[in-house]
């Protein structure tokens, strides 16, 4: 690990101010889990680093009076697993957060800093596209509010720029009578990174009619909403035995990657385990 700068900033502003001066020399650290372990094999060297860990407003979880929860960027995956708060409003989203990783990562990993690492082999983007989450981000220049559909770019990419900052997630609160799913696939049981997962809620609108999210990540090089499943599903009532068939052809079409723990064709045929084992459960 070669020599380096360390600041930590006491205020978004003062972080925005740091990386307008620094430039590409710094880089922002959060809980370091993935950053540390880069640096370590020389994979990144940044020249300062630009801790947010003492910046108050990128902490913590809250609520607002339209119901949106509200979550810091540097909130760890524990604090968001063992909030009552998020148990209540967003169930899924604390079965991730208290699934991700190892106990270590969850106490130590931040929420932020697993969305701007953007691996594709993790949990929380694809559950929070299915729960139409909003990503908060700040610069010298202002805020500007991005749907995780925009944030995610492409593989380990995304669309936050070199001088700003992911400040907080907003979650909208669940329809009423909203059904939840969130479902992972490891290679073995001691594996902590999935080789996919799908995320689902489901509700009905105002007329009656179903409305679904559906969402496949980890297997693919960003979590994708399957939006033609959904519209199909929505304006047809697909009829038990066909289902298979519908995901089959869905499965199929995904830009699923290939890599030392399983091939494309591999990821896919997972895929479509996972949507026919619990597409069901939101068809009644």
């Amino acid at each position: 690990m070669r020599d380096f700068e360390f600041e930590s900033p006491k205020s978004i502003s003062d972080l925005c101010d740091a990386l307008s001066t620094h430039g590409e020399d710094a880089k922002i650290m959060a809980g370091g889990t993935a950053m540390m372990l880069a640096m370590r094999q020389r994979l990144l060297s940044p020249v300062r680093i630009l801790s947010i860990a003492h910046i108050p407003e990128m902490q913590g979880i809250g609520q607002d009076e339209a119901g949106h929860l509200h979550i810091g960027a540097f909130t760890t995956h524990t604090a968001i697993a063992e909030s009552v708060l998020v148990q209540k409003t967003h169930p899924m989203l604390a079965k991730v957060a208290g699934g991700l990783a190892n106990w270590q990562v969850r106490n130590q990993g931040t929420l932020g800093g697993n969305l701007c690492y953007a691996d594709p082999s993790t949990d929380p983007p694809g559950c929070l596209m299915a729960l139409d989450a909003k990503l908060v981000l700040q610069s010298s220049s202002g805020l500007r509010t991005l749907r995780m559909q925009e944030f995610c770019v492409d593989y380990f990419e995304t669309a936050i720029q070199s001088n700003e900052v992911l400040v907080s997630v907003v979650i909208p609160p669940l329809p009423l009578g909203a059904k939840w799913t969130y479902a992972r696939h490891l290679k073995t049981p001691a594996d902590h990174r999935p080789m996919a997962n799908l995320s689902i809620v489901s509700w009905l609108n105002e007329n009656g009619s179903k409305k679904f999210r559906i969402v496949v990540g980890a297997g693919t090089p960003l979590p994708l909403r399957l939006i033609d499943l959904e519209n199909t599903l929505s304006v047809e009532k697909i009829p038990r035995g066909e289902i298979a068939n519908l995901v089959h052809n869905t499965s199929e079409a995904l830009p699923t990657l290939s890599d030392a723990r399983a091939d494309s064709a591999y990821r896919q045929r997972i895929f479509g385990v996972l949507l026919e084992r619990h597409l069901p459960e939101h068809l009644v």
